[in-house]
């Protein structure tokens, strides 16, 4: 499920970002009426504008709701360990052990064969 919502996630950032670069700014307007391009796209004058604004403002949302789905998920995991604290453990089980506890690999001259 969540790679599911981190792909939708992903998407609707690629989404917005496009949209966001396709966009006329303000200023370009001010340059369109002293006869520096033509204003029209492909949407037409108000057209695009609207058309782009909605579709921006709903990846938008989509973007938003993800981010809050996929931080409620990281957080309500079932496997909460911390790092720290698995180290800790770790170094606490190893000073525990003795030093008269062998491992079985030693060897002895005996079982040395000579080739």
């Amino acid at each position: 499920m969540e790679k599911i919502v981190l792909v939708i996630h992903v998407l609707a950032a690629a989404g917005v970002i496009g949209l966001v670069l396709l966009q006329h700014g303000k200023g370009a307007d001010m340059g369109a009426s002293f006869g520096s391009g033509a204003s029209g796209s492909l949407f037409g004058v108000s057209g695009s504008s609207n058309f782009m604004s909605r579709a921006t403002a709903g990846f938008v949302t989509v973007f938003f709701a993800t981010s809050l789905t996929l931080a409620y998920m990281a957080s309500h995991q079932a496997d909460k360990r911390s790092v720290v604290k698995s180290l800790a453990s770790t170094a606490v089980a190893k000073d525990k052990a003795t030093p008269n506890d062998k491992a079985t690999t030693d060897t002895k001259p005996t079982d040395v064969v000579p080739k």
